[in-house]
């Protein structure tokens, strides 16, 4: 019996679907489909710069998987650039991470997406106060 896949944590999803060759029109190229935790693995990895053990427990891994899963990434990332193919980002098997936020004037409790915005930026909704204290 085939052991269910894990469902990977990513830290955010792109505003951007599609990169293709400019002056070509997408119905004329070969498509390759990246998805979401591919995409997130390379920003770990390759941006972030971080080991595969560090990768592997942002995303909630294990560390043969996501070797896998970025080994993938960058097979497609290649062939479309050597190829002059376009390149989709969608789907996969994932769970957005999401920070929890509890507010110390009035123990309001909010939650927000990784999405580059620090706790200490953010305001509570309900008292306007800058007294954010993470709580996961």
């Amino acid at each position: 019996m085939v052991r269910p896949t894990k469902i990977r944590r990513i830290e955010n999803v792109p505003n951007i679907e599609l990169f293709k060759p400019a002056g070509i029109p997408n119905s004329k190229l070969e498509e390759y489909i990246l998805t979401y935790e591919e995409l997130e693995s390379l920003r770990l990895k390759d941006i972030e710069g971080l080991d595969n053990i560090s990768c592997a427990d942002r995303m909630n891994i294990s560390r043969t998987t996501f070797q896998r899963i970025l080994g993938s990434a960058r097979n497609k990332v290649a062939k479309a650039l050597i190829n002059g193919s376009s390149l989709r980002i969608e789907g996969g098997n994932y769970k957005l991470a999401k920070r929890k936020f509890r507010c110390e004037n009035c123990d309001y409790e909010l939650e927000k997406p990784f999405n580059g915005v620090r706790g200490k930026e953010l305001s509570c909704p309900k008292c306007k106060e800058k007294a954010l204290k993470r709580t996961e």
